[in-house]
């Protein structure tokens, strides 16, 4: 009985202790991240990022490879052949006999049935111009490719910054409808008393009830939509789905208040991405004008060569081997090339003319992204400052038309009117709350301030 009093109370253990596994886990599984943390957290995790850091090393490899090509190359060979048929000439036998007849012939085998060649080469590049462009070229590769994991990362942070938006508003407008229930359920208790005690009819009590119905249905409404920001919010961080994420920052604590409009004194075309990444390619081009312009100067190369050769009428690899060793010193001296570099050359500052275009339209597509950022931010404040006052005013009407009801100086379709207009009103506040976060998101990209510290 004992034993198995101990077996029971060492699996209720084990249970107990499997239960705090379990929800241990769980709690601390879930994160928790404020806006600076989330788009920290996505510059490190989003495969985007990650992809255009692995861009990084392929740069590298480009540079050592190039770097490779001007160092020595040596290589070494060894080959050993069977001659089955060893081949015959047939000479003239008057060279060996001058009394040979006309036309008579002495049959002769030119080598031995075994033969081989080892040896061991080394080549150097001494001079070639176009090496040293390609050298000249390796710190630019690097910054192109560091400039595409800038133009990620700013593309990470953006969508982040929405979607973290996107998940405050929809919480806080949840909260606000939690409480227009909660009101509204007083309200409602307050009219079924009076109605059982009969001073109002029971139609004021349905209106009530559809309002309060609706609103709940309202609520289910945004509850799936918070679902759907978070899921959304995940995904831009780089965050498993099925893993779970809170936020630090609340939609209360944000000052809307400091969002001013900034004092517009153009856009610094360098802190956009795009237009550094433009100017980077347009040095690489630069640079292969340079290397195709070199590409007429001789190149200057450096070979030797230390083997061995053998012979031998029967098979012994191990003997008869016979040294050889050669240096050489080449020059490559281009003469005519069809007018092909000059072509090249033309082709390449067809190129730059269009970087050089497309720059300047860049810098006219800045300035006009920062001027709407600026209009958009503008508007944005006078619409939250509005629909703000709205929000007041129908909260207002709605606490007036509640006391007037219940007074007996008001009905209750203006209960249900104040309420519904207070709905709409509050709907309206927190999306112009969103489209003015959004706007100044957007103002600070178009003036490149997104990553900014």
């Amino acid at each position: 009985m004992k034993i198995k009093y101990l077996r029971a109370a060492t699996l209720c253990r084990r249970a107990f202790s499997l239960l705090f596994l379990i929800v241990g886990t769980s709690a601390y599984s879930q994160q928790s991240f404020t806006l600076k943390e989330a788009v920290q957290y996505a510059l490190k995790n989003h495969i985007t990022v990650k992809n255009a850091e692995l861009e990084i090393y392929s740069a590298e490899n480009t540079i050592k490879q190039v770097k490779a090509a001007g160092m020595p190359q040596v290589s070494g060979q060894f080959q050993y052949t069977a001659n089955v048929i060893v081949p015959t000439q047939l000479v003239d036998a008057k060279n060996f006999n001058p009394q040979a007849a006309d036309g008579e012939v002495v049959k002769f085998k030119f080598g031995v049935p075994w033969g081989g060649q080892a040896g061991v080469g080394v080549n150097q590049l001494i001079f070639d111009a176009t090496w040293l462009v390609g050298l000249k070229a390796a710190p630019v590769y690097r910054e192109l490719a560091q400039r595409s994991v800038t133009s990620s990362k700013v593309a990470v942070a953006e969508n982040v910054m929405k979607a973290y938006y996107s998940v405050l508003v929809a919480e806080e407008r949840s909260k606000i409808l939690g409480l227009n229930i909660s009101r509204l359920d007083t309200l409602l208790r307050e009219i079924k008393i009076m109605n059982e005690k009969g001073f109002v009819e029971k139609l004021d009590v349905d209106r009530l009830q559809v309002q309060r119905n609706n609103l709940v249905t309202e609520t289910i409404k945004v509850q799936n939509l918070i679902q759907l920001s978070y899921g959304l919010l995940k995904f831009q961080m780089g965050i498993k789905q099925q893993e779970s994420i809170s936020l630090k920052d609340k939609l209360s604590e944000t000052d809307v208040n400091t969002l001013q409009l900034p004092e517009y004194q153009g856009v610094d075309y360098v802190n956009r991405i795009e237009y550094s990444t433009l100017m980077t390619q347009r040095k690489l081009t630069n640079l292969d004008i340079e290397r195709i312009q070199k590409g007429a100067l001789p190149k200057v190369f450096f070979s030797g060569s230390l083997g061995a050769g053998h012979s031998n009428p029967r098979f012994n690899p191990f003997e008869r081997w016979f040294g050889s060793s050669a240096l050489s010193l080449g020059v490559q001296i281009p003469i005519y090339d069809s007018g092909l570099r000059k072509i090249q050359i033309q082709q390449q500052n067809i190129n730059l003319t269009k970087i050089d275009q497309s720059a300047l339209l860049l810098r006219e597509s800045f300035e006009l992204q920062a001027s709407q950022g600026i209009i958009s931010l503008k508007n944005g404040l006078e619409t939250l400052k509005s629909q703000k006052a709205n929000m007041e005013l129908a909260t207002e009407v709605v606490r007036v038309s509640k006391i007037k009801y219940q007074a007996g100086a008001g009905t209750n379709i203006e209960v249900v009117n104040a309420e519904s207009s207070l709905k709409e009103a509050q709907t309206n506040y927190f999306a112009a709350l969103y489209d003015l976060l959004i706007a100044k998101v957007d103002l600070d990209k178009a003036m490149g301030k997104l990553l900014a510290e």
